[in-house]
């Protein structure tokens, strides 16, 4: 194996690596989750609750519009969200695995030097 397909692969064990992925996948999994059935809500009602989707609230501004500025609010407020946990979370550690890839000490970032 090539010495630097070895280095990626230690950089893969090492435990930063794996914290990482741990701190992406917390945050990705249950935001997809949560804004899926957001989503579906929103279809589902537009599809099934017509006459609920259509009540007026202000004028001509009714619920389904209400909803679907809503999804527009709520995908903005992720990336937001998203953005400042990642430079908070993810950035730093993603930097630390990158310096030990650059200097080349990924093998003392693994559980026990190479397998």
């Amino acid at each position: 194996m090539p010495a630097s397909a070895e280095k990626y692969l230690e950089v893969q064990r090492s435990e930063e690596f794996a914290q990482l992925r741990h701190r992406l996948r917390r945050y990705i999994f249950p935001t997809t989750v949560a804004f899926i059935v957001w989503y579906s809500l929103y279809v589902l009602l537009s599809a099934y609750a017509r006459d609920f989707m259509a009540v007026k609230l202000i004028g001509n501004v009714n619920v389904a519009l209400i909803f679907g500025i809503l999804q527009f609010v709520s995908t903005f407020l992720i990336a937001w969200h998203y953005s400042r946990y990642a430079a908070k979370e993810l950035d730093p550690l993603a930097d630390k695995v990158y310096e030990g890839l650059e200097n080349g000490t990924a093998e003392a970032t693994t559980d026990g030097g190479k397998a």
